[in-house]
C-alpha cells in the first residue's frame, strides 16, 4: 500500500465518529481536513444543498462539472446561471474528444445507444479520474435512499483509487439523509432547481439516458431506462476497502 493510500484510509477511519452528524459538520471536517478538496456537481438538487452550504464553510472549492455534450440545454444554461450568480469556481470536464460531433466521427453515432458504459466512460469516468490527479478529496451528493445499490455501498467517507494507485477520499454528506430532506432544505433556503424537475424529471442526467418519472417513482428509474444500466460509473470505480473490511481479509 502507498503511503498516500494509507493516508487516504486513516482520514476515512478517523471520520466514523461523523456517520450521524449534519451534513454540514461533515463538511467542515472535510473542509479543514483535506488540504486539495473538490466538489463534482451535476446541479441537481442534492448537490445544490452541497454547494449551498459550502458557501458559508469553504466557498473557494472548485466546483466539477462533466459537460458530456449530451446535456440538456436546460441543463447547461442553469449551470451557468448559478455557478455566476453564487461565484462559483467551475471547472467543466470533457472527455479527450472534447465535442459530441467529434465523438460520432471517432466511435459512430449514437454511441449512447449501442454502447452506453463506454459512452459514460469516456465523457464522465476518465474525465473525472484525470481530474481528481490534483486533488486530495472530493465531495459527491450521493444519497443512500437513491438506489438499494447506493444504499448497500455509500459510506460517509471512503477511499477511492484512481487508476495511476493514487488514493485520495470519496465525502457523502448527504448520504444518510433523504429524497425529502433535500426538499425541505430547498424549500427553506429557496434555492433555485433545474427546471426540468418541474417536468417530472428527478434524476437528470444526459438526455438521450434520462426520462420524466411518474410521481412516486423511484427518484433514479428515469436512467438508462429499460437496461439493467444504472450508474455511469463515476460512483463505481476504484472503491477501495475500509480498514474494516481490510483487517477481515488477513
Amino acid at each position: 500500500m502507498t503511503e498516500n493510500s494509507s493516508r487516504a484510509l486513516d482520514i476515512s477511519s478517523s471520520m466514523s465518529s461523523l456517520t450521524e452528524e449534519d451534513p454540514r459538520d461533515i463538511l467542515g471536517w472535510a473542509s479543514s481536513t483535506v488540504a486539495k478538496l473538490a466538489v463534482a456537481s451535476s446541479f441537481q438538487s442534492s448537490g445544490l444543498v452541497i454547494l449551498h452550504m459550502l458557501r458559508e464553510i469553504r466557498p473557494d472549492v472548485p466546483v466539477l462539472f462533466l459537460n458530456t455534450g449530451f446535456h440538456f440545454p436546460e441543463t447547461l444554461e442553469f449551470c451557468r446561471r448559478v455557478a455566476e450568480e453564487w461565484d462559483l469556481e467551475l471547472v467543466e470536464l470533457r472527455g479527450d474528444h472534447q465535442t459530441a460531433e467529434r465523438q460520432a466521427e471517432i466511435h459512430g453515432s449514437g454511441l449512447y445507444r449501442r454502447d452506453p458504459d463506454r459512452c459514460c466512460t469516456i465523457n464522465k469516468v476518465e474525465p473525472l479520474q484525470r481530474a481528481l490527479e490534483g486533488f486530495d478529496g472530493w465531495i459527491s451528493g450521493v444519497r443512500r435512499d437513491q438506489s438499494p445499490d447506493r444504499a448497500a455501498s455509500v459510506r460517509i467517507a471512503q477511499p477511492q483509487l484512481l487508476p495511476s494507485g493514487r488514493a485520495l477520499l470519496k465525502i457523502h454528506p448527504l448520504a444518510n439523509w433523504t429524497r425529502s430532506d433535500v426538499d425541505a432544505y430547498v424549500w427553506k433556503h429557496r434555492i433555485p432547481t433545474n427546471p426540468l424537475v418541474e417536468r417530472g424529471f428527478a434524476s437528470i442526467g444526459c438526455w438521450p439516458c434520462t426520462r420524466p418519472v411518474a410521481a412516486g417513482g423511484q427518484e433514479r428509474s428515469g436512467r438508462w431506462s429499460g437496461s439493467n444500466k444504472d450508474e455511469c460509473g463515476i460512483h463505481t470505480f476504484g472503491n477501495a476497502p475500509t480498514p474494516r473490511e481490510m483487517e477481515a481479509e488477513q
